[in-house]
């Protein structure tokens, strides 16, 4: 049990974190009259967070390790600024030992276990040991000390492969490999360590039994100060990719009332085994029959809002208040389950693309309102920069009805009314995975998506006549915007025309199409548009949002647009629809060749040179990977060819475009 003084009440409160988490924390701090301290490096100086806070401190350059993950900085930001107490948030250092320790040392309250707490069930090897005592089922494996490669491929052979390679001390699918056969399993060692050491500061793994057809099952469990700790029911989040949840629910749709008593048990017995204090997750994993404890989350977690709109509990608050050395609110009989919840993350990544992470400046963010049960939870708003540096995550988007299926139809309508641009993002795809109809029928397991992943990735619809008059009204209403700007134009009294029937000719290119060109005629009142051999009429009327509503042959529909010079990005509909309008005076240039070029696709670091140069390479042959957002890529051959050249080196740090190896295709 923590020691006397370790929980206090506190006025001030310092978020060293930042994205949506932090902004997260600080909403709900203020709403509990609360002051709030917010951190920040070099990249984050405009970030929400920084804007929302009372306060903010600078830490120090973007990478993590020089800014959010230096502990002493921390420390003199909450003093500097009279913060009493510490919210960790996820991911960083929410589940470092030494980060509470060295609170408590400086007089702060941690918003959180005490380290004694992380480091038992911080270490998912440890963590093992402290189940197995208390009776929690476990997951075949090894989570010993010794790591030397003997010992590891001597244990991987006596748990039988597939195994799977976890960082000890990781989270969010960073550090973990699938290895099929023992001679994969030096590979998948060293660079589940080598991405582990980036990623937590320390490489060691263990080995687990790798579960065939797995789904996971885990429980949300909060302790407080003076020996009380529930269990707030189950998520499922069996929709993973890379190991890292994509989408999560809540209750778990594949439990029976009988095996979600069980298996919240078994979570209150995992934590009660330490005497949890503060908020935690149990990770399970189960088999469709059984169900095995695979680690403790000493912190909230991502996905914790579907929880919290089952139970109608401000997670956030019952952390400050367990902080503050306040009993919890509710006995684990006054909790209820209510409804159910869904919950989306909304990625700035391209899964077209093997979930490659986008940088840049969001040049649009538009999100509905949060009514009929939709939630969204941002990091994130319109101008604001998404750098390489952190995890690529944007808001998160969430849904509860009284059904499943209510909640996941709202879900997507909510993801299907959200524009983001500037950056690629995932929403299609999100859109396309709950749409599914194994998903809807949860026919699922944590391979799914990889499975399914061309089809999830599909191209979108083909322009129809709907989106071309679109395209054609959006080019108009834009082109009316900047020509009333100017004094006495004759735009402000004719329409979009002046006085006489003109004609006008578009060209549009849809990426795999051919282009489409379509005729306008207009004048006062008139618009119409031959595509093809068919005219049709049209009008349009700019709305509050900044879209349009087309009214095409009597029927009307809304439109949102977004112009980016020639680019344009239109919902209609039919869906969403990225069209380029072919410069009419020629200025259009094909992009000129180059794919015998590997070149860095975001900024990032070498971490692994995978072949020499001379080498003879087959088409998706691995050349070298980076380490991108914390994540590892791997840049492949683009055809059969000759490694002609490697252009860089280990440890070196390269910006978007740059040439890192050349590859001379076979003759």
């Amino acid at each position: 049990m923590a020691r006397p003084g370790l929980y206090r009440r506190f006025r001030k409160l310092l978020i060293a974190n930042r994205g949506e988490i932090a902004v997260r924390v600080i909403r709900t701090a203020r709403a509990m009259g609360l002051k709030t301290v917010a951190v920040y490096s070099e990249a984050d100086r405009n970030a929400l967070h920084v804007a929302l806070a009372d306060e903010a401190v600078l830490l120090g350059p973007a990478r993590a390790r020089d800014s959010y993950l230096n502990i002493e900085r921390l420390i003199e930001a909450a003093k500097a600024t009279g913060a009493e107490a510490v919210h960790p948030g996820y991911g960083f250092l929410s589940e470092s030992a030494e980060f509470a320790q060295s609170c408590l040392d400086a007089g702060l309250v941690f918003v959180g276990p005490t380290a004694a707490m992380i480091t038992a069930m911080g270490s998912k090897s440890g963590s093992k040991f402290l189940m197995e005592q208390a009776g929690v089922p476990l997951v075949p494996g090894y989570h010993g000390e010794a790591q030397d490669e003997g010992t590891l491929a001597h244990e991987a052979a006596r748990i039988g492969y597939p195994v799977l390679i976890k960082a000890s001390a990781g989270g969010g699918g960073r550090g973990m490999r699938v290895v099929n056969a023992a001679g994969d399993l030096a590979d998948a060692v060293t660079s589940a360590k080598r991405e582990a050491k980036a990623a937590f500061s320390d490489d060691r793994v263990l080995i687990e039994k790798y579960v065939q057809n797995p789904r996971h099952i885990e429980v949300q469990i909060v302790g407080d100060s003076h020996g009380n700790l529930v269990s707030l029911f189950e998520r499922e989040c069996t929709l993973q990719r890379r190991h890292q949840k994509v989408i999560e629910e809540a209750p778990s749709p594949t439990l029976s009332p009988a095996q979600r008593e069980t298996v919240c048990a078994a979570a209150r017995r995992a934590a009660g085994a330490v005497n949890y204090v503060g908020a935690g997750t149990i990770e399970f994993v189960s088999d469709g029959r059984d169900v095995f404890f695979i680690e403790m989350n000493t912190r909230l977690q991502v996905e914790h809002p579907v929880t919290e709109l089952i139970t109608g509990v401000d997670l956030v608050e019952w952390q400050l208040r367990v902080a503050f050395g306040e009993a919890l609110p509710l006995t684990q009989d006054q909790i209820k389950l209510n409804g159910h919840a869904i919950e989306a993350r909304v990625y700035a990544e391209n899964p077209a693309k093997n979930f490659m992470p986008s940088v840049g400046a969001i040049k649009t963010w538009r999100v509905p309102a949060e009514t009929g049960g939709l939630r969204v939870d941002a990091g994130y708003r319109e101008g604001d920069a998404v750098s390489p540096y952190y995890d690529a995550m944007l808001a998160k988007m969430i849904a509860w009805a009284p059904t499943r299926e209510v909640a996941i139809e709202r879900l997507n309508r909510g993801l299907e009314d959200t524009d983001v641009r500037g950056i690629v993002s995932n929403i299609p795809f999100l859109s396309a995975l709950l749409t599914h109809p194994d998903v809807q029928a949860n026919a699922i397991d944590t391979g799914f998506i990889e499975r399914k992943l061309s089809k999830l990735t599909e191209s979108g619809a083909d322009a129809g006549d709907v989106e071309l008059c679109a395209a054609v009204a959006a080019i108009l209403i834009d082109e009316q915007a900047a020509a009333t700007k100017e004094k006495g134009s004759p735009w402000r009294s004719s329409g979009w025309m002046p006085v006489g029937l003109r004609q006008r000719v578009f060209s549009f290119r849809q990426a795999g199409n051919d282009p489409q060109t379509v005729t306008l005629a207009y004048g006062p009142g008139v618009q119409t548009l031959a595509i093809d051999d068919r005219v049709t009429s049209f009008s349009a009327v700019p709305t509050e949002d900044g879209g349009f509503d087309l009214v095409r042959d009597g029927i009307k529909s809304h439109v949102v647009a977004v112009i980016e010079g020639h680019e344009l990005y239109l919902r209609t509909r039919n869906g969403r629809f990225d069209l380029h309008w072919i410069d009419p005076f020629g200025g259009d240039d094909e992009e000129q060749g180059g794919e015998d070029k590997i070149v860095a696709p975001l900024p990032g670091t070498v971490v692994a040179l995978l072949a020499q140069e001379g080498a003879v390479l087959e088409k998706g042959a691995a050349i070298l990977t980076l380490e991108v957002m914390k994540m590892e890529q791997t840049l492949r051959a683009p055809f059969a060819g000759v490694l002609k050249a490697i252009k860089c080196k280990v440890g070196d740090i390269v910006q978007e475009g740059v040439e890192l190896a050349e590859v001379e295709p076979s003759a």
